[in-house]
C-alpha cells in the first residue's frame, strides 16, 4: 500500500499534537532501555523514548512501589517520535532516531564486546544517560531457548478480552502467578548449556516490558531479551498481527545466530504449535525440539470457549513430525519429556 491506513494517520496526528503540547509544558524525552542481544559481529539494541516531566527525566530518581503499581499505569505514556538518541557500544558512539512510536530497534557493529552480559549506554538531550543490558552470545554456541510468555511462563488465560484486560491493566504485578515448574525447567537446561541465550517472544505490548522483567526475575526465570510488540495501527490495519510478529522474531533469531538450534517453548492456547511447526518445516536444522505446555480443560474454555485443542487427537502438527515434539501440563512434565530426548 502506498497510503497508510486511516487509523495510523489519526494516531500519528494525535501523537504529534500531544507531544507538542507536552513539550510546551516543559516535558523532556527520556529513554526506557530494554534488554538487547548480539554476537561477535553485530549487536541489537532495543529501547523507547517517551516524554516525561522535567523532575522525572532524571533516571537517578528511584521509582516508587514498582512492584505494587497497577498494570494500567504502564500504558499511560507519551511517545517521543523522531528523537535523536546517542548509543555508546564499547567506546563507539552511534546517533540514531526513534521511529513514529518512539522505539529504537537497531543493529550496530560489535566493537569487541566479549560473550556474556554487557551494557550499552543511551542518551538524549535533557535527560541522564541510561544503561541497557546486552547479552552477547558466543559464536560457537549451538543451543538456545525461545519462550512464549502468556500461559507458558505466566498464567494469564489469554486471549479472552475481559480476563486479559483484568490481568494486564488491573492486577498488581505481585498477584500474577507463574506456570509451575517452568523456571526450574529453564534453569536445568541452562546448567547443561551455560552460555545459551533465553529469548522471550510475546505478542504483549512493550509497555509491559518492565513488569515482565521483574516478574521473571522474582520467580527465578533466566534473564534474557524480551521481543514484544507495539500495540496499535499499522500501514495496513487497526492492529498488528501477533502471529506475524512471532514469525518475524523466529526468522530474525535464525539469521542473527546461524549456529544455534532452538528449543521452542509455547502453549496450546493460541497459535504456538502451528507457528513453531511452520518454522520447523522451513528450517528444521534450526530447531532442536518443540515443547508445548498443555492448558487444562478450564484454561481452554477460558481461552477458546471449548475444552479441546485444534491439533488433532495427539495434539501434534503432522507437518513437523521430523522435529522432536513434547507436550505436558507443566514444566516438570516437559522436563521429563525433554530428558528422554537428551536435552536436559
Amino acid at each position: 500500500m502506498t497510503r497508510p491506513h486511516p487509523a495510523r494517520v489519526a494516531e500519528d496526528a494525535w501523537n504529534r499534537a500531544r507531544g507538542a503540547a507536552l513539550t510546551r509544558r516543559g516535558w523532556l524525552p527520556r529513554v526506557v532501555p530494554y534488554t538487547g542481544y548480539g554476537g561477535p559481529e553485530v549487536v541489537r539494541v532495543l529501547a523507547r523514548a517517551v516524554l516525561a516531566p522535567p523532575e522525572r527525566s532524571r533516571t537517578g530518581r528511584p521509582a516508587d512501589h514498582l512492584d505494587q503499581r497497577r498494570g494500567w499505569r504502564n500504558f499511560v505514556t507519551a511517545e517521543a517520535a523522531g528523537t535523536e538518541v546517542t548509543i555508546t557500544v564499547g567506546q563507539v558512539r552511534h546517533v540514531v532516531r526513534t521511529d513514529r512510536s518512539g522505539f529504537l530497534d537497531v543493529r550496530l557493529p560489535n566493537p569487541g564486546l566479549e560473550p556474556g552480559w554487557r551494557q550499552v549506554t543511551l542518551a538524549v538531550t535533557g535527560s541522564d544517560p541510561v544503561v541497557a543490558p546486552l547479552l552477547v552470545v558466543d559464536a560457537e554456541e549451538t543451543f538456545g531457548i525461545v519462550s512464549d510468555i502468556d500461559d507458558t511462563v505466566i498464567r494469564t488465560f489469554l486471549p479472552r478480552p475481559l480476563i486479559a484486560a483484568y490481568t494486564t491493566f488491573v492486577l498488581p504485578e505481585q498477584a500474577r502467578r507463574p506456570v509451575p515448574g517452568m523456571a526450574g525447567l529453564y534453569e536445568g537446561l541452562l546448567r547443561e548449556h551455560p552460555g545459551a541465550p533465553t529469548v522471550y517472544v510475546s505478542t504483549g505490548a512493550w509497555n509491559t516490558a518492565g513488569a515482565l522483567s521483574r516478574f521473571l526475575a522474582r520467580h527465578g526465570f533466566p534473564a534474557g531479551p524480551l521481543l514484544l510488540t507495539d500495540w496499535g495501527p499499522t500501514n495496513t490495519g487497526w492492529f498488528r498481527s501477533g502471529q506475524e510478529h512471532k514469525r518475524a522474531c523466529l526468522r530474525s533469531l535464525a539469521e542473527d545466530f546461524p549456529r544455534i538450534g532452538w528449543l521452542l517453548v509455547g502453549d496450546d492456547g493460541q497459535h504456538d504449535p502451528s507457528l513453531y511447526a511452520e518454522f520447523a518445516r522451513a528450517r528444521p536444522e534450526r530447531v532442536r525440539a518443540i515443547a508445548i505446555r498443555q492448558l487444562s480443560a478450564g484454561e481452554h474454555v477460558l481461552a477458546h470457549g471449548i475444552p479441546l485443542t485444534q491439533y488433532g487427537e495427539d495434539g501434534v502438527d503432522a507437518g513437523a513430525r521430523a522435529v522432536p515434539q513434547v507436550r505436558a501440563p507443566d514444566g516438570d512434565g516437559l522436563g521429563r519429556a525433554l530428558d528422554d530426548l537428551g536435552l536436559t
